[in-house]
């Protein structure tokens, strides 16, 4: 890594983001904590996505812009390939940091001398299109505490969701991400919980109980556009996944995450159907 490479890379891969890139960006420049760098990926986007980011300033962020569309897990991985920083961030155009998110995090991968946290985690507000707070989303049971990686991916799965939240509610080391390989969307629907389990098999998660993040859901969220898939893709993943876990997933988790994939699915939709009218 080179002498004058940051602590930290936040990447944006966005698509069509100049409703809501403003904000993201604004959101990352209020941190706490300064030593960073902002990568920009616009996924070739037909609207003003590059008049906004260009409208800031800041030395730290880096604007790039794919020549032809990659889509989702194209353009997240050239985020991951663009990083220059130790950490990693990965922030969704849609999406808002709060204040103290990356001094937070930072602070517990820095204060891991062992480097046994494979991620680390913290609550999140789900927002409307407006920007007004829906709910708020969390680890369930944990404060401000390490989680054997096995217990948590065996929670999610009991679960049938991402317990640890979407990307911008998670921070990890580059290292570990150069080791567990690119982003893969094999199940669209959860290719980020698909890298959260790559990286917990190397760790484990410690898991913020602050509001860290906020995460967006409005008529244009590729996790809107895909969520009829949801359930279908979050139980292809559970198969696909479940013969490397140890200890293995029993008869009862297997049931407990098709029961559960179902009625989130459903849960989702009644509340993009509220919301999002």
């Amino acid at each position: 890594m080179a002498a004058d490479a940051p602590a930290l890379t936040v990447a944006v891969p966005t698509y069509r983001g100049a409703a809501f890139i403003g904000a993201a960006i604004q959101s990352v420049l209020a941190q706490t904590f300064g030593d960073f760098e902002l990568v920009v990926i616009d996924d070739n986007s037909p609207d003003d996505t590059e008049r906004v980011v260009r409208s800031f300033s800041d030395p730290r962020i880096r604007y790039l812009r794919n020549a032809h569309n990659l889509g989702p897990q194209g353009n997240w991985n050239r985020c991951l390939d663009e990083a220059r920083g130790r950490y990693f961030k990965l922030l969704p155009h849609d999406d808002l940091l709060m204040p103290q998110c990356l001094e937070r995090q930072v602070g517990v991968l820095q204060a891991d001398g062992e480097e046994r946290i494979a991620l680390v985690s913290g609550a999140r507000n789900v927002l409307g299109p407006d920007g007004r707070i829906l709910m708020r989303r969390g680890y369930p049971g944990a404060g401000d505490s390490r989680v054997a990686g096995a217990a948590v991916m065996r929670s999610c799965v009991r679960r049938g969701t991402n317990l640890l939240g979407e990307p911008g509610a998670v921070m990890f080391r580059k290292s570990l991400a150069d080791r567990v390989g690119p982003f893969d969307a094999t199940d669209a629907y959860v290719i980020d919980l698909d890298y959260w389990f790559r990286l917990l098999a190397h760790g484990d998660a410690f898991i913020c109980t602050d509001v860290l993040s906020a995460f967006r859901v409005s008529g244009g969220s590729w996790s809107v556009a895909i969520g009829n898939a949801q359930d279908r893709d979050f139980l292809d993943f559970v198969r696909r996944i479940a013969a490397g876990l140890r200890p293995p997933l029993s008869t009862i988790d297997l049931l407990a995450a098709r029961v559960s994939a179902k009625l989130n699915m459903w849960l989702r939709l009644a509340f993009y159907a509220v919301h999002l009218r």
